[in-house]
């Protein structure tokens, strides 16, 4: 076992020194280490690992990757993982922990995507009503273009598909960094609001600069 846990720090060393701009710096994920033990490690190694295997692809090929990835990690609710009813998880708290809701799933997708290069203004924060389970939702949605018909990348849902084909989905509103649209029809949406009125995006926003893990 001793000898398993060396090698793969040795590999994990190994990754990070030859990614030019590793997504989690070594003294974050440290901290990480320190915090979640060895498991949380071997997570965002393989993140990395999944990151540069994908990093010259196209972006349809990112977003298959990396919904994939995070799917993998487990559902649990806000109040079981965090004992608050709404809480917005840092991809260190979410990945460290392997658990969280529908917002930290399509958090740690959408920065994932952000380091790949992915254009920020093709990216939205989706909220929806799920009719499958009767509830609301949220999922991470790409438009190629501002009209384009979105593709939707759910944690319920293994496979990135076209809106079209996930009539189980209501959409209510998209949201990103600059502002709040109401899904309306082909495309992005009606512009709404700005971002300063969401005060969870601030808030992560927040945590993401603090690093907080």
């Amino acid at each position: 076992m001793k000898t398993l846990k060396l090698f793969l720090s040795f590999i994990i060393c190994i990754t990070w020194a030859l990614a030019s701009e590793p997504y989690v710096d070594k003294e974050t994920l440290e901290k990480i280490t320190d915090k979640y033990k060895i498991f949380a490690k071997k997570r965002f190694f393989y993140l990395q690992s999944t990151l540069e295997s994908v990093k010259n692809e196209d972006d349809f090929k990112k977003l298959d990757a990396i919904n994939s990835f995070f799917n993998d990690v487990r559902y649990a609710s806000d109040m079981k993982v965090y004992g608050q009813k709404d809480y917005w998880a840092t991809p260190w708290e979410f990945l460290g922990k392997d658990m969280g809701d529908c917002e930290d799933y399509v958090i740690s997708k959408y920065f994932a995507l952000i380091y790949l290069g992915v254009d920020a203004k093709k990216l939205f924060f989706t909220y929806v009503r799920s009719t499958k389970f009767k509830e609301p939702h949220m999922v991470l949605t790409y438009f190629e273009t501002p009209r384009s018909e979105p593709l939707i990348l759910d944690n319920n849902n293994l496979k990135v598909f076209p809106a079209s084909k996930r009539k189980d989905l209501m959409p209510i509103y998209n949201f990103n960094g600059e502002s709040l649209y109401k899904a309306s029809g082909p495309g992005s949406g009606q512009k709404v609001q700005n971002k300063k009125s969401h005060k969870k995006w601030d808030e992560l926003q927040l945590n993401m600069k603090r690093k907080k893990i």
